[in-house]
């Protein structure tokens, strides 16, 4: 995918990721995260709206991946929701809940500063997952100011923001305004049991739909 973009992503974009259920798009962002964090050094602030934060590390372990925990940083807005109790510590912070985008915006910021002022690591990647629980929660206007708020501050550091979204079950009007904040799209969709993925306007002309598959701990373009 890098050499069909000319070189990879540029610094301070914003892509939102829009797919289908079971159309491996999660997947897809976690390769992205583990990347950021693995190869390019960076540190990862990933808010997950879907499961613990307890299970996106014990996942990243089972794959055996390498994962340089001390980069990562998980803003969990399910354990309190299902009535779950831990403790934070160095990787995992706990919101209230989807609806509570203030919490969730603090919670945010709390890694920002440990990452960009005390740790010195001025590459970061926002990982929001997903767009769509916000929206189940709050309306369009909110989640787009909040949205706002945070692909503002990628571009002027310099970073990388990934944003996933439901497709099929918005408006496509909420689906027009969202995109205006992004840089560029990554679709995926799913036919035949067969996967597909397609990039645009992160180059000059979108790329052909490709099929891929998950292979292990890997996205193969086949």
């Amino acid at each position: 995918m890098d050499e069909l973009l000319g070189g990879g992503i540029k610094k301070g974009s914003n892509i939102i990721l829009i797919g289908p259920p079971m159309s491996g798009k999660e997947f897809i962002l976690n390769q992205i995260m583990y990347h950021g964090a693995a190869k390019n050094e960076s540190a990862v602030i990933s808010v997950i709206t879907n499961e613990p934060g307890t299970r996106m590390l014990e996942r990243f372990k089972e794959n055996k991946l390498d994962l340089p925990q001390s980069r990562i940083g998980i803003v969990d807005c399910i354990t309190n929701l299902i009535g779950s109790r831990i403790d934070e510590d160095e990787n995992i912070k706990i919101a209230n809940s989807p609806v509570d985008l203030t919490g969730i915006g603090v919670k945010i910021s709390q890694f920002y500063e440990k990452f960009f002022t005390v740790k010195k690591i001025h590459k970061i990647q926002l990982d929001i997952n997903s767009i769509s629980t916000l929206l189940m929660y709050s309306n369009i206007k909110t989640v787009f100011r909040f949205i706002q708020v945070y692909t503002g501050r990628i571009k002027e550091a310099g970073g990388l923001g990934v944003f996933v979204l439901e497709s099929g079950i918005h408006e496509m009007q909420a689906i027009v305004a969202l995109t205006q904040l992004f840089d560029g799209i990554i679709e995926v969709k799913s036919e035949d049991d067969r996967n597909f993925i397609r990039v645009i306007g992160l180059s000059p002309k979108p790329t052909q739909w490709l099929e891929y598959e998950i292979d292990g701990a890997r996205i193969k373009i086949i």
